[in-house]
């Protein structure tokens, strides 16, 4: 399985201020956007890792996931959440030749921790030999900010403000979370409890 965010999120949608505001940086000294790049740098690494960590998409864009194989015929669980729609599927044959699977063919069944793919007939398009099928979806809680749920947004600023204060600390390459947010984001976070039904 592979995942490939096909859009990224942008600029305009990053809560700078927001984040200013959180770090209680000083204004009226001038140039006050020159520290921007470097906030929006750590504001995207802690939306990535906030939603690695829960599974869930914060701002709206598109993705494909390629799959070599069901591992359930009839519901294919999608690897984030929530989604908006599934935009497109594809087959692919081994020769890498590409054709779209009528879209009257399957359905999204909406979870807000495992959307699936699900079949309106008896089980799902087959995957050529040594093929695969690549689906097409939007997921994301909102387009803007504003839309996200707040333990989420607090969550991201909690963690952008401490990559931002121990920016030049090297022990966190470990990977580590603050309690706090952990704590935030724990009810997000999905379980997996068996097979996809």
């Amino acid at each position: 399985m592979m995942l490939i965010e096909e859009t990224p999120v942008p600029d305009a949608a990053l809560p700078v201020e927001a984040f200013k505001a959180h770090l209680r940086l000083g204004s009226g000294f001038g140039q006050g956007d020159v520290q921007d790049p470097v906030l929006m740098s750590f504001l995207r690494a802690a939306i990535a890792a906030v939603e690695a960590r829960t599974g869930k998409v914060l701002l709206e864009r598109s993705f494909q996931q390629t799959v070599p194989v069901w591992r359930n015929p009839c519901a294919h669980q999608l690897p984030v959440a929530p989604i908006g729609a599934v935009t497109k599927v594809e087959l692919i044959d081994r020769e890498g030749t590409r054709s779209d699977v009528e879209a009257t063919s399957y359905w999204l069944e909406r979870d807000g921790h495992g959307p699936k793919l699900r079949s309106t007939g008896g089980a799902l398009p087959r995957i050529p030999q040594a093929g695969a099928v690549v689906v097409h979806f939007d997921a994301g809680f909102a387009v803007n900010w504003e839309g996200v749920p707040g333990d989420l947004r607090q969550a991201v600023l909690m963690l952008a403000s401490h990559y931002y204060e121990y920016r030049h600390d090297t022990g966190l390459s470990d990977g580590c979370m603050p309690f706090g947010v952990t704590s935030l984001i724990e009810r997000h976070k999905s379980m997996r409890l068996g097979a996809v039904r």
